[in-house]
């Protein structure tokens, strides 16, 4: 056959296989209701990325996936079964548990203002709440379903079809979608209008009782409680973290050394040895046990840890040190701490069907 007929023989082969084949999808664009975050009484404005506005749509579809077991391998465990509404979306555990009962290393953080978070996680290694959502499923101590079981899950699921629809248009689901909807729908679950904030920053002084305005101005007083140079209050607002990350000497074993490295295994660098995320304190009173290991039972153990320095090693936080409290300051401390609970908002817990 000459080189001619060869190519006319085999040009409608390759029309067929260009005809058939599938363009790449562009990246995935929230469809649907616009829908406004509006900050409470106490927080500033919610940052939203630019490429993942909220919609109504992704809202509720983040919502059904935060709280649906089909995320994990063996429909046991969902996000919310470590960050539930209940427990101050944290699990009241000293450590996690995932599949199988297998347990993780570290206390769950809570998801409570996450939103304003601009690292997640106790480390730091995911830099926005997109990627956040991704790594539990995955992760074989907790959902331990690989993601492409997990697309392969959702889009032979018609409901989900359907929802995704909804949200994104037409398409295949894909492992970007359901972060951007898991992410819009965390930017929701926002904690203000506190008894504090009410008493701070709506003129209400009757909001909240003696001991906790006592306990207020010590944790202000850098001279006393000093609190308030990582758990910061603002002008205007109180996200009650300064989103760093400080050595405080916790999770130490027998010999003096540090169990848990911390920020240290993200960037290599010693000043982060043994430095976890300043986390924040509101609600901090429904999310017992604290500390990156679960280590303090209870909110008068924490003070008490503070009170005595922490747990000396060669990378403790400089701000770190012995403080002179009474007993009746160390109370007062609490009592101002119990009053940054704040009432949980409609819409965030599990929806109708899971």
């Amino acid at each position: 056959m000459s080189f001619s007929k060869w190519c006319r023989a085999l040009a409608p082969i390759v029309l067929v296989s260009c005809a058939t084949e599938q363009p790449p999808e562009g990246p995935p664009k929230p469809l649907g209701t616009p829908v406004v975050l509006k900050a409470s009484l106490g927080l500033p404005p919610v940052a939203v990325p630019s490429n993942n506005p909220p919609t109504a749509e992704t809202i509720a579809l983040g919502r059904r996936l935060y709280y649906d077991t089909k995320l994990s391998r063996d429909n046991t465990v969902s996000c919310a079964s470590c960050h539930s509404p209940a427990l101050g979306f944290a699990d009241g555990k000293k450590v996690s548990t995932g599949i199988g009962g297998k347990t993780g290393n570290r206390n769950a953080p809570t998801v409570w203002n996450a939103a304003y978070a601009s690292l997640q996680f106790w480390d730091g290694r995911a830099p926005t709440l997109e990627e956040q959502a991704a790594g539990p499923i995955a992760n074989p101590v907790e959902m331990d379903l690989p993601h492409d079981q997990l697309i392969g899950r959702l889009n032979g699921d018609p409901l989900y079809g359907e929802l995704f629809t909804k949200a994104f248009g037409p398409g295949r689901i894909t492992l970007d979608k359901v972060k951007m909807a898991i992410a819009s729908f965390e930017r929701t679950v926002v904690s203000g209008n506190s008894p504090f904030d009410r008493y701070q920053y709506g003129g209400d002084k009757k909001s909240i009782g003696e001991s906790a305005i006592r306990g207020l101005a010590i944790f202000q007083d850098p001279k006393r409680g000093n609190c308030a140079v990582c758990h910061t209050i603002e002008e205007k607002h109180a996200l009650f973290s300064d989103g760093k990350f400080h050595n405080l000497g916790t999770g130490m074993d027998e010999q003096g050394e540090l169990r848990d490295k911390g920020r240290y295994d993200v960037t290599k660098a010693e000043a982060d040895r043994g430095a976890f995320r300043t986390p924040t304190l509101r609600n901090i009173a429904r999310t017992a046990p604290y500390m990156h290991d679960g280590s303090q039972k209870t909110l008068r153990e924490v003070v008490d840890f503070y009170v005595g320095g922490g747990n000396a090693n060669p990378h403790l936080d400089k701000e770190i040190r012995e403080l002179k409290l009474s007993q009746q300051d160390r109370a007062d401390l609490v009592a101002f701490m119990e009053s940054l609970n704040s009432e949980t908002p409609p819409d965030i817990g599990p929806p109708g069907g899971l």
